[in-house]
């Protein structure tokens, strides 16, 4: 399935699934429905349920629709913003987001350069994880990524994300971007950080595929391109078939002597490198592709 989230004019957040050009939103019940469909009010709360045992997929969304509680919107125009009453939003509320580093070649020569440890990372045994943001610092699909107003060079890393259990295992798949202020890294690696963690530092989406969607993902090709008005000044491409380590091997290392709650995003590392001299400036539009995932789009703002 293709799990995503929208939001009402209300304010409230329901789970959605995309079915071809269409997408079922699930709307919540009235007081007293005891469908196991009405315990799912979010994408967390159904992937945690679904982990427990509780439900299954098609059986939550088969309660739901037996309940009648099926919002139906185009897909195009949800996506586009024009669906009227709803609005796309992170198609996950993640209890925590951490990142890998140095998972490709291209992103270890491009921090080795006069800082001598990055290389090491590469080829060791250890990858490199860090804590990357929480639900209030990331961004869903249209929503402003941030740039560091103290950085002259923040850059877009197209990454693949998994979400895990708290016991390891690979719940589903989506794009992320780990915008980074590469200048505040190369300075001093202890500056880490602050070049990772700040406000809207990390977007996600636009929904979450479930891992029996994905025949093979070391197969999946991102396309990252940055817009300044008309203008493209940047675009680049890779594939996960060049990830140094696979991702249960990360997952694993993130699990290490560390409780990760079901629902964690872990983005596994970028292989798409802007140059010096390309950082995102304000109100840039950034996007992500994947043909086997989406595309995710944010336009860049200052922080």
């Amino acid at each position: 399935m293709r799990l995503i989230q929208a939001k009402n004019a209300a304010g409230t957040i329901v789970p959605g699934v995309i079915e071809g050009d269409e997408v079922l939103l699930v709307e919540r019940s009235a007081p007293g429905d005891e469908l196991s469909a009405d315990a799912v009010h979010d994408t967390l709360g159904l992937l945690t349920a679904v982990d427990r045992g509780d439900t299954t997929l098609a059986g939550w969304l088969a309660d739901a629709k037996r309940a009648g509680r099926i919002a139906h919107v185009a897909w195009a125009d949800l996506a586009a913003g024009s669906a009227k009453g709803w609005k796309l939003t992170m198609p996950l509320t993640p209890p925590e987001v951490w990142g890998a580093g140095v998972t490709y070649r291209r992103s270890a020569d491009f921090r080795e350069e006069g800082l001598g440890i990055y290389d090491g990372v590469y080829e060791a045994p250890r990858p490199e994880l860090f804590y990357k943001a929480s639900a209030a610092r990331s961004a869903g699909p249209g929503e402003p990524i941030g740039r560091r107003r103290d950085s002259g060079f923040t850059a877009a890393e197209p990454e693949v994300a998994v979400v895990v259990t708290s016991t390891g295992s690979i719940l589903g798949y989506t794009i992320a971007n780990d915008v980074s202020a590469w200048d505040i890294e190369r300075e001093n690696p202890l500056y880490l950080p602050q070049s990772k963690i700040y406000n809207a530092c990390f977007s996600f989406g636009p929904s979450i595929v479930t891992a029996d969607e994905i025949k093979d993902p070391y197969a999946l090709e991102l396309t990252c391109t940055v817009m300044r008005g008309t203008t493209e000044v940047f675009r680049g491409s890779a594939s996960t078939s060049q990830l140094k380590r696979k991702l249960p091997e990360i997952v694993k290392w993130l699990l290490e002597s560390n409780h990760v709650p079901t629902g964690t995003i872990l983005s596994t590392g970028t292989g798409i490198i802007q140059p010096l001299g390309t950082g995102l400036e304000a109100g840039d539009i950034v996007t992500i592709t994947c043909p086997e995932l989406g595309e995710l789009v944010n336009p860049v703002a200052l922080v």
